[in-house]
């Protein structure tokens, strides 16, 4: 991680859960680490908790990620702040309860699209555009999940539009990949796959099944995020899928 240290990591979906974890694991690791997320308190909080020697090391602004305009202008501000983004963590994402052919309403529908699939190529496309003018190798890593595999509903849940949205995660993922490559850069893309997680994008009633007792931490997310940047120059992991040991899955 040495050759990471005081570069500058951008984390979307920053103010709690997996999110919140990575951006305490980077900063520790000497990363610049800028979060994006919608909950400014929650990011001030997270800020007023590190040690208070790495708390200049931790900027936020507010940002949704499904909004091309809102995006723009916080990746404009890092650029002319902080010189640009060597890192992106593309972590924000949105999970709603109910049936896809019943339940959701269009609006609920169209937000998780919006947040899942279009705020990775908002915040990508920017990200990829810093790395490439100023001719760094950085570091894109998408936050997929297991869902992004294979559909994954229990009984009397469903995950709805979620599953699909992550299965474009990892259609992105290679797309992004060929891209890199042939438009001749030496930046990394990975997906990051986990099984249920125990943050707040799942209920509490969900928590409850059985299938769901064995949940990841987000520490155990936040520390596959920095394995795959402390991998040397000429290797790329492309895919890391993370489970619960024992899981059913």
């Amino acid at each position: 991680m040495n050759r990471w240290e005081n570069r500058v990591a951008v984390v979307t979906g920053a103010s709690s859960g997996i999110g919140a974890a990575i951006v305490i694991d980077l900063i520790k690791a000497k990363m610049i680490v800028v979060g994006l997320a919608r909950r400014l308190d929650r990011m001030e909080k997270l800020r007023e908790e590190l040690p208070t020697d790495l708390k200049s090391n931790f900027h936020y602004l507010k940002c949704d990620v499904s909004n091309e305009e809102n995006v723009k202008n916080c990746f404009q501000w890092i650029n002319e702040n902080l010189g640009g983004t060597d890192v992106l963590v593309n972590n924000a994402g949105c999970l709603k309860y109910g049936t896809l052919s019943n339940d959701l309403t269009s609006d609920e529908i169209r937000n998780c699209l919006n947040t899942n699939v279009m705020g990775i190529v908002y915040c990508t496309k920017e990200a990829f555009k810093s790395m490439k003018e100023r001719d760094f190798n950085g570091h894109v890593i998408l936050i997929n999940s297991l869902s992004g595999q294979m559909p994954i509903n229990l009984p009397g849940i469903s995950l709805n539009i979620y599953a699909p949205t992550k299965y474009a995660v990892t259609a992105l993922t290679e797309t992004y990949r060929q891209e890199f490559r042939d438009l001749k850069t030496k930046i990394k893309i990975t997906s990051i796959s986990p099984a249920g997680t125990d943050t707040e994008i799942i209920p509490e009633e969900w928590k409850k099944h059985g299938d769901l007792n064995d949940l990841l931490r987000p520490s155990d997310i936040a520390e596959a995020v920095l394995y795959t940047l402390g991998t040397g120059p000429n290797c790329q992991v492309h895919e890391i899928t993370i489970k619960p040991l024992g899981s059913a899955c």
